[in-house]
């Protein structure tokens, strides 16, 4: 109620959008960032013609309906992101103002603007108070993103109250800081103010704007506006009556006289937009085919012609390349130089871990305030930010974003990362330094939990390769994935080519498959991933070439492998096969999901030790003379 005003003025005057093809390639961008209000955007899609009923809105909360309690991203026509926690709509927001200036600047052409649109937010006080509306409204500000124009709802009230009594910050000081255009003491009810403002902030198109709106929680109902009473709460029965005759609206409940409907339909002008830019696209194709072409296969989020061949040949040379012992951050980084040259919609960027993370490749270039033309985001030290950043990225359209970080980080990240895979959107997070391995940094930077941690989040395919062909194939399946996003974990430290035969090479990419198989029939069964697959494969040799039958399973991604059908689950870990033994340098907690209750889970329940990275596998156990000395007796115990 408190934006709807504002609401008004915005999408009947501005908004450029079709609500019957929401999904049209050069719409604005609308993200209710504080999502709790989201009947605001319910009502606003329904009256502007969206397939959003009057029934739709009848059901607001109720399982199954198109109008859940946040807005959902795939739930509801029109919705750019789901906002739940707040201040991640802003982030995304920014990433989707970033694509928008990256495909604008690659496509455009002086007299063929097929790329031009705004992104608009709505944010209240709790989205600003929140850490990663720094974090991202700092870097938009740095790199100069004039098509993002945030409203801010400035009515002084959050579910606890009078905010003034925990945030006194001076907004509008806070954003000129960041290098924004700050439009302050906007009206948030006056219609003409809040159209001036956002003439203000379109004209500008070297700063984000934010636009200040003094509004009333509430407006309208006598008793309650201006109050935390109707933050979060129904206005109940009672409130209602004096609400409709405050506003002097005299229609029953849910009726909506037609005229209304026709001052806010948004059909033909939608359409008629649309239209216009179809017809400045084929015109755009006839004079530049190439660029047209590239445009189209992107902003549908098709892979290139010839992707089978650049993948079949990023494996061959990274199987026939690797000679040594290699990191697979290092291996990653020669995939990328394979991958990145071939899929032009790769966006790379880490937070402030460039060298250490390896996400930079041989066709990088730097994205700064003056060159959008790059493919490269220096993100500093912003994992959150990060992470909506790319999700906002994916969900504009037309990139594929990936990044970096060490994984013990991805606690900082791991909201948005989460918000990823409940949209069901495929960013890639790169999480080098995976394991105690990484050394001296300490317990601080060596993840324990944080593998198991990420493989609890439904729709995330955590990928933890073992060497070099497994890196590839991993990143080959992340960029492959439209639906679910991937994390790839990698070492710091060096790793031998396990040499897969070309089945094998096949089967990774079927999460787990069988990388060492014993002479007979196998009796007990290790599943490892990573680093520690070679110690497992070393293991195995020594017990079988002393009378034991053990096979090993490489299992890089368990989600992946899970998704599998029974038979090639159970051709890879039996279930006839009752000794089972599993070996990764973290929590030991998930395996059992693997190796049962009697199986053995070697690895680390502790947080880590600051030594060399040998001293620490040392340290926890991870040597083939602790883990033979354990196995074995595990081994003859369950005979």
């Amino acid at each position: 109620m408190g934006m709807a005003d504002i609401a008004e003025v915005l999408w009947r005057d501005y908004l450029k959008h079709n609500p019957k093809n929401p999904n049209w390639h050069d719409r604005d961008r609308f993200v209710l960032s504080n999502g709790h209000g989201s009947m605001l955007i319910y009502s606003l899609l329904h009256l502007s013609g969206y397939d959003v009923s009057i029934s739709d809105i009848k059901n607001f909360r109720q399982l199954g309906s198109k109008t859940p309690g946040h807005p959902e991203y795939g739930d509801t026509p029109g919705i750019e992101t789901t906002t739940g926690p707040l201040g991640q709509g802003i982030a995304n927001a920014v990433g989707m103002a970033l694509t928008e200036a990256l495909l604008a600047n690659q496509f455009n052409k002086q007299d063929l603007q097929i790329v031009d649109h705004h992104t608009y937010v709505f944010a209240g006080d709790g989205c600003l108070m929140e850490g990663i509306s720094h974090e991202a409204c700092s870097l938009a500000g740095t790199l100069k993103l004039g098509k993002l124009i945030v409203f801010y709802d400035d009515n002084s009230i959050s579910i606890d109250g009078d905010v003034k009594q925990w945030f006194g910050d001076n907004t509008p000081e806070r954003f000129k800081a960041y290098g924004w255009q700050v439009i302050s003491d906007i009206n948030g009810h006056d219609r003409a103010e809040i159209k001036n403002a956002i003439d203000e902030a379109r004209a500008n198109k070297e700063h984000p704007t934010l636009i200040c709106c003094k509004t009333i929680i509430g407006k309208g109902s006598p008793n309650k506006e201006g109050t935390a009473a109707c933050h979060g709460a129904a206005l109940g029965v009672d409130e209602i009556a004096l609400t409709r005759e405050n506003l002097n609206w005299k229609h029953e409940a849910f009726n909506i006289p037609q005229d209304i409907y026709d001052g806010w339909d948004g059909t033909e002008k939608g359409e008629l937009s649309e239209k216009a830019w179809d017809k400045l696209l084929e015109e755009y194709k006839i004079r530049f085919a190439a660029e047209g072409t590239e445009f189209e296969r992107r902003a549908d989020g098709i892979p290139n012609k010839n992707w089978d061949e650049i993948k079949s040949a990023c494996i061959s040379r990274i199987r026939s390349e690797t000679s040594e012992k290699e990191a697979t951050r290092k291996s990653s980084e020669r995939v990328l130089d394979i991958l990145g040259e071939g899929r032009p919609e790769l966006i790379g960027g880490s937070a402030d871990l460039t060298g250490s993370n390896n996400t930079w490749h041989a066709s990088s270039k730097a994205i700064t305030a003056d060159d959008k033309s790059g493919n490269y985001v220096f993100y500093g030290v912003r994992e959150f930010a990060m992470s909506a950043i790319m999700n906002g990225m994916f969900l504009h359209g037309g990139v594929i974003p990936y990044s970096g970080t060490f994984l013990v980080f991805s606690d900082y990240a791991r909201n948005a990362v989460r918000m990823a895979a409940l949209m069901r959107i495929a960013p890639i997070f790169v999480y080098s330094h995976d394991s105690v391995a990484l050394g001296e940094d300490g317990p601080t930077h060596q993840p324990i939990e944080h593998v198991n941690a990420l493989r609890l989040i439904p729709n995330l395919a955590v990928w933890r390769p073992a060497d070099a062909t497994e890196t590839a194939v991993a990143w080959i399946c992340s960029i492959e994935s439209h639906t679910r996003p991937s994390c790839v974990l990698l070492t710091r430290q060096g790793l031998p080519l396990l040499n897969h035969t070309d089945k094998q090479s096949d089967e990774i990419a079927k999460g787990g498959y069988v990388l060492l198989e014993p002479e007979g029939p196998p009796d007990a069964v290790i599943i490892s991933t990573g680093s520690e697959v070679h110690l497992a494969r070393s293991l195995a040799q020594l017990l079988n070439s002393s009378g034991n039958a053990v096979r090993v399973v490489s299992m890089p991604c368990a989600e992946v492998f899970d998704q599998q059908g029974t038979k090639w689950k159970e051709s890879v870990i039996p279930s006839t096969l009752k000794k089972r033994i599993s070996i990764e340098a973290g929590s030991t907690n998930f395996w059992h999901k693997y190796i049962g209750h009697t199986g053995l889970a070697l690895g680390i329940d502790s947080f880590g030790v600051s030594a060399p990275g040998n001293k620490a596998l040392e340290y926890f156990g991870l040597t083939q003379d602790s883990c033979l000395s354990k196995i074995s007796e595990y081994l003859e115990k369950n005979d």
